[in-house]
């Protein structure tokens, strides 16, 4: 698929689209626009939607996925886009930002100041990339690099004990951990929400577990890891053999739109205060990823590995890959057993405590009302607690699709990243804890895919 870096570097060098100006043209023009209007109400929905549960938050986030299975079933390609709808994007996140209302227990003069950051990087890397050069993109490219360090630096250190409990959860895992303890069977002390449960696969505190020790907090480990994201979107927008010609300003520009559009992204402040971890999921679907492209497909069983050790549901990744054969059943069924190897510890210590925190206790547990699903909706409008197997048939549903799809049609990686997104996404609308995070994980995976670069006789026609 030819990315808006390709239809950038065109208008960088004064160049016309080799694509006639036919009505496919005026399509992929539309589509491009269209993916963008999506990507705003999707990401601004979701800044207004903590903590509070609205239908239109609901029904916008649905159209999202909409758009998105469309584009997936169609395989609409997007050849031509306008010089000015990435800076477009850029300038409009960063008023929503400040428009829409935000969530944060950041104040005064520290709200402030990450909020005029990523103002600086909105705007400034906007300014860079209307008329791109190579130069100009990979110094936006550093900009949001930085800037989300900065914000980051700003939010730890200007709300030291946020009242959530995924904080208190994670800083005192890490400290277990360093003790040598279960923190499977703790209690935790003066945590808001759960008290008494681990609810995360054990690798999400061993892999955030040095940003405590070292720095007094988990948020510094997950500042590094997205620092790491970041660097792999730059990886995975290099040309390798195989891919289409593209320059080095196309190249850059594949990093940079994706890698800015994160850094200031609607809610990414909200996401940074209150220490969500799927920045470190997305860290790991990305170096797999990387490393896939590279030809080391069993080495990227580590990364995925890692991720799928961190968090329970990118486990409906699993069936996807198994079909996928530039990945393999072989590779996919290893990823499965790295896994297990990686959790074993903690499940052997105490398999009832493991199994209750990370499985029963979130099977059984309470929908929460601010969360926006269908789930929710039923329940807050109607007082109707929809049954497992209405959500199961949906889940089921996108994850057959998705698999189908994926056998006949043996896409490429950009594409498959897409439905890791669908799948995932469709699995939130129908949950009953679904929250801007995970909601935030399929628009890092649609971005991450639009850094692939277009490879030459990319897909077989169905």
């Amino acid at each position: 698929m030819s990315t808006a870096a390709d239809a950038h570097d065109v208008a960088g060098r004064g160049e016309t689209s080799p694509r006639p100006a036919t009505s496919a043209g005026f399509a992929d023009r539309y589509a491009a626009w269209a993916l963008a209007v999506l990507w705003l109400a999707y990401l601004g929905v979701l800044q207004w939607s903590v903590v509070r549960f609205r239908f239109p938050i609901v029904i916008t986030l649905s159209v999202a996925a909409t758009g998105l299975g469309v584009w997936l079933w169609r395989r609409s390609e997007i050849r031509s886009v306008p010089p000015l709808l990435a800076p477009t994007v850029l300038v409009a996140s960063v008023v929503i930002t400040w428009l829409v209302p935000l969530f944060s227990y950041l104040r005064g003069g520290s709200l402030t100041a990450s909020l005029v950051t990523l103002s600086v990087v909105g705007l400034g890397g906007a300014a860079l990339l209307v008329q791109p050069t190579a130069a100009r993109a990979r110094t936006a490219y550093l900009l949001a690099v930085l800037g989300h360090v900065v914000t980051a630096t700003i939010a730890t250190i200007g709300d030291p004990a946020p009242k959530i409990d995924v904080w208190v959860t994670l800083q005192q895992a890490s400290d277990a951990l360093a003790r040598g303890e279960n923190f499977y069977d703790m209690n935790w002390t003066d945590s808001p929400g759960i008290q008494d449960a681990f609810t995360y696969l054990p690798w999400t505190t061993v892999l955030l577990a040095p940003g405590r020790w070292i720095g007094g907090d988990v948020r510094w480990a997950l500042a590094f890891w997205s620092v790491v994201l970041f660097a792999g979107i730059w990886a995975l927008a290099r040309p390798r053999r195989g891919d289409d010609e593209s320059s080095m300003c196309a190249s850059a520009l594949r990093a940079a739109i994706p890698v800015t559009a994160l850094v200031v992204a609607p809610g990414t402040l909200t996401q940074i205060d209150q220490a969500w971890t799927e920045p470190l999921l997305a860290t790991g679907i990305v170096w797999w990823a990387v490393l896939v492209r590279r030809g080391h497909a069993w080495w990227a069983i580590v990364p995925l590995a890692l991720a799928c050790a961190s968090k329970q549901h990118l486990a409906l990744l699993l069936p996807l890959l198994l079909l996928w054969r530039p990945f393999g059943v072989k590779r996919a069924i290893a990823t499965g057993a790295l896994t297990g190897v990686l959790i074993a510890p903690w499940f052997l210590a105490s398999p009832k405590d493991f199994v209750h925190d990370t499985v029963t206790l979130l099977v059984g547990f309470h929908p929460i009302r601010f969360a926006n699903t269908w789930y929710l909706y039923f329940l807050n409008e109607h007082g109707i607690t929809l049954p497992f197997w209405v959500t199961g048939i949906v889940v089921v549903g996108a994850l057959g699709t998705a698999a189908w799809l994926i056998h006949r049609r043996q896409p490429g990686l950009d594409e498959l990243l897409r439905w890791f997104a669908f799948v995932l996404l469709a699995a939130n609308l129908v949950n009953k804890q679904a929250f801007y995070n995970q909601y935030w994980l399929s628009a890092a995976l649609v971005a991450i895919s639009l850094a692939v670069p277009a490879r030459r006789h990319q897909r077989a026609e169905p």
